[in-house]
């Protein structure tokens, strides 16, 4: 394929995905409601996605814990390990560890199940039926994509800290009180708003990408399966975009 095509593609893509992201904010807000699928939607991908994020969080608080502690000792400084783990953790690497992992589960998981769906012709059933499946599969599951990961990220970052408290102590003697105090003393409001805003952008992202990849699958098992694997990339790759952008908005408006 020539490099005109690919930009033509390119450009027709992103046109689509505009379209689909302003007929969300078209429809995902106006009544009537689907309550009970949003609340559903809300349990399942939280629930499905606590225990890696959980797991994988306290080990990303351990090992930067144990990888940091051999620098700060030459340079004399081991007693600011708290302080470095926290900062990290709650303005950088928590937020946009758990979104790809957030991403991966997630993403791919609407995508698979929204493509099965347009596959076997659920979908068209649906309208048939008078049910709106934009406003019943899409937007449920694009809300609750934003509402549930800032909450995950909030969970993800007190079990980091909970790890590297862990990782502190391997080496050494702090109270869980003073672990604390060090850590928190030391945050403030630009490290922990921008963390928090941004999380919002990474949930809208990964339920975008999950619902649009699956919403418009091409027919087939290989269509359901390459919506699955798109969707990770694509959703992965606008984490990085939005944390890079959200950096430089930040350090626009001097809060670094």
């Amino acid at each position: 394929m020539s490099l005109t095509a690919n930009i033509r593609d390119f450009f027709d893509e992103t046109g689509k995905v505009a379209a689909f992201t302003g007929r969300f904010f078209s429809v995902g807000f106006t009544p009537p409601y689907e309550t009970k699928e949003f609340i559903s939607q809300c349990y399942n991908i939280g629930y499905r996605s606590f225990g890696l994020i959980a797991l994988t969080s306290f080990i990303i608080g351990l090992v930067l814990t144990m990888q940091l502690r051999p620098e700060l000792v030459d340079y004399g400084v081991e007693s600011q390990l708290p302080v470095m783990v926290g900062i990290a953790i709650i303005r950088e690497i928590g937020p946009v560890i758990a979104a790809l992992i957030f991403a991966g589960k997630i993403a791919s998981s609407i995508g698979a199940e929204l493509g099965s769906m347009k596959v076997s012709e659920q979908i068209d059933a649906m309208e048939v039926s008078g049910t709106n499946p934009f406003k019943y599969l899409v937007s449920t599951r694009i809300l609750a994509c934003t509402l549930m990961l800032p909450l995950l990220i909030v969970m993800a970052d007190a079990i980091a800290l909970w790890g590297a408290y862990i990782g502190v102590n391997m080496q050494g003697v702090t109270s869980l009180t003073l672990f604390f105090h060090q850590v928190f003393s030391s945050l403030g409001f630009n490290d922990v708003l921008p963390a928090l805003v941004k999380s919002f952008f990474f949930g809208f992202a990964v339920g975008l990408v999950g619902c649009y990849k699956g919403y418009t699958a091409a027919k087939g098992t290989r269509g359901v399966g390459n919506a699955s694997n798109t969707a990770v990339v694509l959703a992965s790759v606008l984490i990085f975009i939005i944390d890079l952008l959200a950096v430089q908005i930040v350090e626009m408006l001097g809060y670094n």
